[in-house]
């Protein structure tokens, strides 16, 4: 979606970006605060309620997702006090929530306007006014830029009457987490809960944003407590307002095709003229046939939405959360889906016990209307060592997505499956169209089987990628998706058969069709192996690194980060998590970088980057891939990486107070941001600057113009050679 763009405007953008370096201080984002009641007995709960504006095209995330996706989580970390305490976990009221291609995980956020809020229990009697530290981050898919925005709110004061009561004793793992920063990711309330909360943001309140510059002091009654942090903190969850987006529809129209897939299978082909049969000639008249029909194809969709509706239910917004995160439920979807796909190859069969189909079918014999439920019902389960492993990749895909998406994933499919089932019955004479059953049903199924195989990879990646376990790196991932893609296409040529394939006569031209797509595909992953960024398979692989993979002439091979530039440079700090694409060697440390740089007499590159930052990415996988851009990154300069989103805590004598907001700098990442902010006025990613190594870190000492998003490579060279040359000329 978002190269259609660029490459369609490729002018527009770079006049509209060559101003960015000298842009002003954006904030997309404006903040203003409330309570949900005006004034307060002690012992009871009150919302702490964060209205946003955010400016149009631009989106700011949410507190309801996993943290270590890659964007900035809303996060609160609130100023401890004996006057209140925290109630559960703070919530984001009617977020929308989608799969990010770029960061491999569900995220949510907010539009034009946004609510999150935080409960407290009243402990004590006063004006109370309840402080806290607020991160945030704001982006637009526009042209790519994030914005990190940090500020202190204030909530009150709040006239509170009654007498004191002691504070809820806190368990263990509440005590870890008053005790240590960490990011806030919430359960969203209820549906119904969240449309009674929702407060809708007017335009008047743009007069009330609150910022950290114009702050009033907390009251007495929480400036009396410790200045030690208390970090409402929450585990991913799932939205319960999900938007009917892109999302669901994509779902439903992959479900859709699934369920024309599972007709093409030799458990419900044969049976399409067999059922549709019954009802044209065993019912009474043809209006009755059609009715029967209509009713059998209406409970098949019925029975497959009761089971996406249970498996929404049973699991729950925590459940669902759990498959989409945790590496337990990734790891099961993974054997579960290598079951399917070598049942689908022929290995074995799944089947259910044939009790239960004998017992079903018996119903079925009864006739009337529930005989023709029970019919649907044997046809589902009848069919399930076709379409069972269908249904349950629909389901964990679905399961990913949370909220309702099981249910549109079952609908979806079922409306495939039922509708031939209704149009036969409906127009007869269309039977005779329909191609007779034979061994192509089974080449389907085995079809499936490769797909299913390919599809497990992703499950047991998103496992590897978020517990960093290393298993299924990049390369890996696509040799094995490469051997699958050759084998399918090998298979369809007629090149060996499987266990109840019939003797291939003669290649027909589906089948040669189907094999030119798998070799085609094939073909395409193999570029993958030495560096290609496969952009239409961003959302499915793992990010790009190192490679294993090298072709001499491009000099891809990874190079460990952790090797200095030169004897005369230090090993990098931060290697141990953080490393450069392309097996680039360099730094994430600026003080270090500049000393390497003066060492070796070259000027330095400074990335600006984040872990959030999608334009950061693309930049990385299509500009700085070129063999000219990467060539002279890696001879002519000294490559930093400053990442300003990173949560690394810097050593204690490292913490300083930023001259630019007056806060305390504790991270790796707010320490970049200052750097940025106060050096060169500007806050959004990525953002690259040419320096001389000797000179101060700010925009009127820079070799160049800074650029921010170049989807030009060659403006990108020119870039690098007018700062290089600029260098030179001062250091001759």
């Amino acid at each position: 979606m978002f190269f259609r763009k660029y490459f369609l405007l490729p002018l527009l953008l770079v006049l509209c970006l060559a101003g960015a370096a000298t842009a002003q201080i954006l904030k997309p984002t404006k903040l203003s605060v409330a309570l949900s009641q005006p004034t307060a007995k002690v012992g009871e709960e009150v919302d702490l309620i964060v209205n946003a504006r955010i400016d149009d095209k631009w989106h700011l995330y949410a507190t309801d997702f996993d943290p270590d996706l890659g964007p900035t989580v809303f996060t609160f970390s609130f100023t401890k006090s004996p006057a209140y305490e925290l109630v559960g976990k703070p919530k984001s009221i009617s977020s929308k929530k989608k799969y990010d291609d770029v960061f491999k995980g569900d995220i949510t956020y907010f539009e034009k306007t946004g609510q999150m809020r935080q409960r407290i229990r009243l402990l004590q009697p006063g004006a109370l006014t309840v402080q806290a530290d607020v991160e945030y981050q704001t982006c637009t898919d526009i042209d790519g830029r994030c914005i990190p925005g940090e500020e202190t709110l204030s909530f009150g004061p709040l006239p509170v009457t009654g007498t004191a009561i002691a504070a809820t004793p806190a368990t263990p793992a509440a005590a870890t987490t008053a005790a240590t920063t960490t990011t806030a990711a919430a359960a969203t309330s209820a549906a119904g809960e969240a449309a009674a909360a929702v407060t809708p943001v007017a335009a008047a309140d743009t007069a009330t944003v609150v910022t950290a510059a114009a702050m009033p002091a907390t009251s007495d009654t929480a400036t009396a407590a410790s200045s030690a942090p208390v970090v409402a903190t929450a585990t991913p969850a799932t939205n319960g307002a999900v938007s009917a987006d892109s999302g669901l529809l994509s779902l439903a129209i992959v479900a859709f095709l699934s369920g024309l897939s599972g007709l093409l299978t030799p458990c419900v082909f044969p049976l399409i003229p067999m059922t549709v049969s019954i009802f044209t000639k065993g019912s009474a008249n043809r209006r009755q046939g059609i009715l029967k029909a209509l009713f059998y194809g209406f409970s098949i969709i019925f029975i497959y939405v009761v089971l996406g509706l249970l498996t929404t239910v049973l699991l729950g917004a925590d459940g669902l959360n759990l498959i989409s995160t945790h590496w337990l439920p990734n790891l099961i979807f993974f054997a579960v889906f290598v079951v399917f796909g070598l049942s689908f190859l022929g290995l074995f069969e799944i089947t259910l016990p044939n009790g239960m189909v004998n017992k079903i079918d018996e119903q079925a014999d009864k006739g009337g209307w529930a005989g023709v439920f029970f019919m649907a019902l044997t046809l589902v389960v009848v069919s399930f060592s076709c379409t069972g492993p269908i249904v349950g990749t629909i389901l964990a895909m679905a399961a990913h997505g949370g909220g309702i998406q099981p249910v549109v994933g079952m609908f979806g499919f079922s409306l495939a499956f039922a509708l031939p089932f209704m149009l036969f019955a409906l127009f007869p004479a269309w039977l005779k169209s329909l191609p007779s059953s034979g061994g192509w049903l089974n080449t389907v199924k085995v079809v499936l089987g490769f797909v299913e195989l390919m599809l497990a990879l992703k499950f047991l990646s998103m496992a590897d990628l978020a517990y960093h376990w290393n298993l299924l790196p990049r390369d890996l991932y696509l040799v094995l998706w490469i051997t699958l893609s050759g084998l399918l296409g090998l298979y369809l040529l007629g090149r060996f058969k499987l266990s109840h394939d019939s003797d291939l006569a003669h290649l027909s031209v589906g089948r040669l069709l189907m094999a030119v797509l798998a070799f085609g595909f094939m073909t395409y992953l193999i570029p993958g192996l030495f560096g290609a960024p496969l952009p239409l398979l961003a959302g499915y692989l793992p990010p790009q690194s190192r490679n294993d993979f090298s072709i001499a002439s491009g000099g891809t091979a990874a190079a460990p980060s952790a090797t200095p530039l030169n004897a005369a440079c230090e090993a990098p700090r931060y290697d141990d998590f953080l490393e450069l694409p392309h097996g680039l060697r360099g730094y994430f440390d600026l003080a270090q970088a500049q000393r390497c740089a003066k060492a070796l007499n070259k000027p330095l590159f400074i990335d600006f980057t984040g872990h959030a930052c999608v334009n950061c990415r693309k930049m990385e996988a299509s500009v700085w891939s070129d063999p000219r851009v990467l060539q002279r990154l890696r001879d002519d300069f000294v490559v930093v990486a400053l990442y300003v989103d990173d949560k690394a805590e810097l050593p204690q004598n490292e913490w300083y107070t930023s001259t630019y907001d007056n806060k305390q700098k504790t991270t790796l990442g707010k320490k970049n941001a200052d750097l940025q902010l106060s050096g060169f006025n500007v806050n959004a990613q990525p953002f690259y600057v040419l320096l001389d190594p000797t000179a101060p870190a700010d925009l009127a000492h820079t070799l160049a113009t800074p650029v921010a998003y170049e989807p030009s490579a060659e403006a990108f060279v020119k870039f690098l050679d007018a700062g290089l040359a600029r260098y030179r000329q001062q250091n001759p």
